[in-house]
């Protein structure tokens, strides 16, 4: 039916496109006009047509279909009773996969069966993160424990010693003894052979803000790096290859995400064959997601949930092996009942209700997922081969050249969402106004410090009590520093009024005045909106009477050069004037002694900082 329907229509040309859209553009750059740049240098085109489509094809799952593993973790490190019982939960509510963190020194034989205690392991995927100072006798335990299962034993431990040093500055033990316990791992799984026994850990790149080129290039360096490490006689590439999970998180840049998850299986199956794997199956990229933590919010949390949902769609599409959703109340407090049933519910949608699950790669062949796949990957692959060229992942940690460059990506994310380059909904953009943070907030919460981490069942839950060797990297949220400006609002008792003074221009004056609230309402401010006022005498009297802090101007910038020094006199010393725009009138202004202004181009962070300064809030 397809083809007679296409033949009715003649085909048109690029050149075609081009030259219409160059009349519509009336001679404006078309560079700058319709083409943009992703945070990692990608330039991003306005349409693509099957010309942009790369000669190389990314690695398809091997999958028969798109199916994935519903995961949840659990935190078993004080109580095996209650994780297993909520892993039991969990497991009769649509969960297909467990995640169990648990102590360093990991887990005694009894121990071990009371916390699985009731978990089918041939028909369940089971897996353990921590553990570091446990293996490879905790996987033997395994073994020996499911020996009548053998090959139907699926699930993974996450030994992942260069993880450890990224996030702690140092080995658990030494280099050599982590690397010898890593071989050790592998061959203690050996009767096991849909048991991954390595982990690398890429997510926690973006937890600290890189881009997705970093986390995928850095990723592959520690994979490579154990793929030059661990082999020897009694263990071979393709056993080490076969043995690994990757961890990846997955953000808020939709397509970019699901074309990172295709990039990352071309890159991964080119490094094996470089190392001379010879097995088909180590070609196959395990890789295990997990929602943002970078994207969570404190404030407005239930956007979280929003986030959740576009992140793990991008990650199903892309065909990832397992999922876990991190529930929307997770940085404030022990997920609730409810979040987690949220979150459960959300992948379950996903397969239940839109089918995501049935169609294998279904972004394969768009233009556009195609050529931001191929640019990823080349961009990867060159970010990967700097990190070789360094000697690897181990010595260009070591060297600072990894945190180097995560914190640079980092400091230019922060500086987007200072200056809403970027949007975090409910923090940096339109926030609930009357939102305050309840008690279970807590100034460490907020607080972006030196060293900080926030909690997270899927880290390495490992705490080593020497001093780091090496710098680690600093996992944060994103919306930390927005949330630490309204977390002293609130918790300094004054909660200093705004003042909308509309006049002039209907339009424009609502305009302004919509954006000065929104601006000030994420310092946890009470803002005042008003219709309009005839006149200024009308606006300042009302703005007196309310007992305002601050009083914005808004209005039309042709008002404001007659307007906004008789606001300012009419004001005197009973509140701060600020103007809401960035007049040409400007100059003439600050001459007079008005030298607060707020538009589109404010750092919005910085100059809130300030006003609470000046209202002796921080």
């Amino acid at each position: 039916m397809s083809e007679p329907l296409f033949s009715e229509f003649p085909p048109v040309s690029t050149e075609q496109w081009e030259t219409v859209i160059q009349k519509d553009l009336k001679g404006a750059d078309y560079a700058k006009k319709l083409i943009w740049k992703t945070p990692e240098g990608i330039p991003v085109r306005p349409y693509y047509r099957a010309e942009d489509l790369p000669k190389k094809a990314p690695v398809q799952s091997s999958k028969e279909n798109n199916n994935w593993l519903i995961r949840q973790d659990f935190d078993a490190r004080q109580d095996l009773a209650e994780a297993n019982r909520d892993a039991l939960e969990a497991l009769n509510r649509g969960v297909e996969s467990i995640g169990f963190l648990i102590p360093p020194e990991g887990l005694g034989e009894q121990e071990l069966i009371a916390l699985t205690k009731g978990i089918v392991w041939e028909a369940t995927e089971v897996n353990f993160t921590g553990g570091a100072r446990a293996n490879p006798w905790f996987i033997r335990q395994i073994d020996r424990q499911n020996r009548a299962i053998g090959d139907d034993v699926r699930g993974s431990v996450d030994f992942d010693p260069l993880r450890q040093l990224s996030c702690h500055g140092r080995f658990c033990d030494d280099e050599e003894s982590s690397f010898s316990r890593l071989r050790a791992a592998v061959e203690a799984s050996r009767n096991m052979p849909f048991f991954c026994s390595i982990g690398v850990g890429a997510l926690i790149f973006h937890q600290a803000g890189s881009t997705i080129v970093q986390e995928l290039a850095f990723g592959l360096a520690m994979a490579s790096e154990y793929l030059h490490r661990v082999p020897d006689a009694n263990c071979d590439v393709d056993e080490v290859a076969q043995g690994m999970k990757f961890t990846f998180a997955v953000g808020a840049s939709y397509f970019m995400e699901i074309a990172k998850f295709r990039a990352a299986r071309l890159l991964w199956a080119n490094l094996v064959r470089a190392y001379g794997a010879e097995d088909i199956d180590s070609e196959t990229m395990v890789i295990h997601a997990v929602t943002s933590t970078w994207n969570q919010t404190v404030y407005d949390p239930n956007v979280n949930m929003l986030r959740a949902t576009t992140e793990a769609m991008s990650a199903t599409l892309a065909g990832v092996d397992s999922l876990e959703v991190l529930p929307f109340d997770r940085p404030i407090r022990k997920p609730s009942a409810f979040s987690n049933r949220i979150a459960r519910n959300t992948q379950v949608l996903l397969k239940e209700e839109s089918y995501f699950d049935r169609v294998v790669d279904p972004a394969a062949g768009s233009y556009f997922i195609e050529s931001l796949t191929a640019s990823i990957a080349e961009e990867a692959w060159k970010l990967f081969k700097q990190v070789e060229e360094k000697g690897g992942y181990l010595a260009a940690f070591k060297a600072g050249f990894i945190q180097e460059q995560v914190k640079a990506s980092a400091q230019k994310r922060d500086a987007n969402i200072a200056t809403r380059r970027q949007i975090l909904l409910g923090t940096n953009q339109y926030p609930n106004f009357l939102e305050t943070a309840g008690d279970e907030v807590t100034e460490a919460t907020v607080t972006r410090a030196p060293g900080a981490r926030p909690i997270m069942i899927n880290d390495m839950g490992d705490v080593f009590d020497a001093e780091p060797t090496v710098e680690p990297i600093e996992a944060y949220r994103g919306a930390q520093a927005f949330e630490a400006l309204r977390f002293a609002t609130d918790r300094s008792g004054r909660q200093p009024t705004v003042f909308m003074l509309t006049f002039g221009n209907l339009a424009m004056c609502r305009a302004r005045a919509q954006f000065a609230c929104n601006f000030f309402a994420c310092a946890g401010f009470k803002v005042v909106d008003n219709n309009r006022f005839e006149t200024i005498e009308e606006g300042v009297e009302a703005a007196l009477a309310s007992d305002a802090r601050i009083v914005v101007a808004c209005a039309a910038d042709d008002d404001y050069a007659d307007a906004a020094p008789q606001i300012a006199r009419l004001v005197g010393e009973s509140a701060l004037v600020v103007v809401a725009g960035d007049p040409a009138s400007r100059p003439e202004l600050e001459a007079k002694g008005i030298n607060r202004f707020i538009n589109v181009k404010s750092n919005v962070l910085e100059t809130l900082r300030a006003y609470q300064q000046a209202l002796g809030i921080a």
